[in-house]
């Protein structure tokens, strides 16, 4: 099925970054005929290279060949001329245009007169009849569906010759069926000699269509297998790191940490939530006193199943109950007013101000709960930011210190200060000990374990399976933005929870 000879081949490539190293010697290869799936983490290297091998960036080091001959690829202009064409998750076409105008745009046909739109329309017939594509190619492109302007940006590609085709998260905004046509045109294309590059979050799908894949971590190339030949839990082991590097940032102590006080019944249930394209309706039950921890890889829901219990996005299907009554959570406002904070897993973009102090970002949400006509008395303000600082171990200890000045751990300290100054009933935590020293992410672990002591409940997300399974009273995976199951943490190991993520409620029969 593949050529001997890569039509595409990187080798020991770098990237830097002021001085970050995002690319580290990284060798990667596709063959004609073939569907290539780039997987890995957040973080992992996977958009540096592909922006690498279009030319949006300039390698450090190492050397990129196109059918065996060197290639410096100045811009993506370039890196079109050999061939090689993008088509990403949002579509850079135009709506107002028609079908076959975005699929020709730049290559129209001219006769005596200007655009030949005859030619032009035939032009893009030709290149839809190749994908076995049903469309008009008079219509407007806004008149089609997401998944069909896909598949125009597609043809775009094929009409502009490419051998080696690009598809960056082609079917995140996707449904069943249209990821089946997806497939269908992407394999036709792989058997008339393309090269496709499939990159997504979605590991079911990369079993499905790809016949080889490479796994990046951290910048670093992990390895490259046939399809076949690894088994999903070796590529999610691989994608996250083994279990013995999972714990080298656990903490060094093995200290047990409290358990949690637990409520006769929840406090809060979800029923049948969720958002179209976002995320599967769910149901959940969290207790008083309870951890829930989420498991699953990136992009498979996790993030948008606390933002939606958060009132961050709002739910078009379904409701949720706070003590037996139904609360419509419109915003993050109307969210803290039910007794729910939400800690992004973006800190830097939607949770601390660098240019306020320690003392103004604590005092934040609380002052907007009680209203900015209404402050806080000063001595008030100054005993409870006082508090704070020291029962967290903020650092440096002044309140009047500039938040951007701080490192990121204790940036972090400071956002989970924000949001226990409020008292909530549920604390909904994103990633809240990513990035964080050793030490850190212990006290963040013991703090968890307190609160829920308490009776506060907690929601805790980390892509570290470990820490899940060391804090959470039970652990919610997520898989292809489905909650696939409820796991209770009973002498749950990490080995158990891997094969859940991998395949799924039939993880027990542990089978590719």
């Amino acid at each position: 099925m593949f050529r001997a000879e890569p039509v595409v081949e990187m080798r020991d490539v770098s990237v830097d970054f002021g001085g970050v190293r995002a690319l580290d010697a990284v060798s990667f290869r596709m063959f004609s005929g073939e569907i290539h799936s780039l997987i890995g983490e957040n973080g992992a290297g996977k958009s540096t290279l592909v922006k690498a091998l279009t030319g949006v960036h300039s390698p450090s080091s190492g050397q990129i060949s196109i059918r065996g001959i060197s290639a410096k690829f100045s811009s993506p202009a370039d890196a079109q001329l050999h061939g090689i064409q993008t088509v990403y998750q949002e579509t850079d076409l135009l709506p107002n245009l028609s079908v076959a105008e975005n699929i020709m745009l730049g290559r129209e046909r001219h006769g005596r007169f200007g655009i030949n739109w005859k030619w032009m329309r035939d032009d893009a017939e030709k290149a839809l009849d190749e994908l076995g594509l049903d469309l008009d190619p008079r219509a407007s492109l806004g008149s089609y569906s997401l998944a069909e302007q896909q598949l125009v940006s597609i043809a775009r590609a094929l009409a502009a010759r490419a051998q080696i085709l690009i598809l960056d998260e082609p079917t995140s905004s996707l449904d069943q069926e249209e990821v089946s046509e997806l497939f269908r045109v992407l394999r036709s294309l792989k058997d008339s000699g393309v090269a496709i590059l499939f990159i997504s979050h979605f590991l079911d799908q990369v079993y499905e269509v790809s016949d080889r894949l490479t796994i990046l971590r951290d910048g670093h190339s992990i390895g490259e297998y046939l399809t076949d030949d690894i088994l999903r839990i070796e590529a999610v082991e691989k994608m996250v790191g083994t279990r013995r590097a999972l714990r080298v940032n656990e903490p060094a102590e093995e200290e047990e940490l409290c358990e949690s006080t637990r409520s006769s019944g929840p406090f809060l249930k979800a029923r049948h939530v969720g958002q179209a394209g976002l995320i599967q309706p769910f149901d959940l039950d969290i207790d008083e006193g309870e951890i829930v921890g989420v498991a699953g890889l990136l992009g498979s829901g996790r993030s948008e199943l606390a933002r939606l219990l958060a009132g961050v996005e709002r739910s078009d299907v379904g409701h949720i109950e706070i003590d037996n009554q139904a609360i419509p959570l419109r915003s993050p406002a109307t969210a803290l007013s039910a007794g729910i904070a939400y800690s992004s897993d973006n800190r830097a973009r939607e949770g601390i101000i660098g240019d306020f102090s320690i003392a103004e970002n604590i005092l934040l949400a609380l002052q907007a709960e009680r209203g900015w006509m209404h402050r806080l008395p000063k001595d008030h303000r100054a005993e409870l930011v006082a508090s704070y600082i020291t029962s967290l171990g903020i650092r440096p200890a002044n309140p009047e210190a500039l938040v951007k000045t701080l490192s990121g751990g204790n940036q972090q300290k400071v956002l989970l200060a924000r949001w226990l100054a409020l008292a909530p009933r549920l604390l909904v935590l994103d990633e809240p000990t990513r990035g964080v020293d050793m030490a850190t992410k212990a006290a963040i672990q013991r703090l968890i374990a307190e609160l829920a002591s308490n009776g506060m409940a907690v929601i805790f997300i980390s892509a570290e399976f470990a820490e899940l399974v060391r804090v959470s009273d039970r652990i919610a995976v997520m898989r292809d933005k489905k909650l696939e199951v409820v796991l209770p943490n009973d002498d749950l190991s990490e080995e158990r929870l891997l094969a859940v993520i991998a395949y799924g409620r039939g993880a027990d029969s542990a089978s590719a």
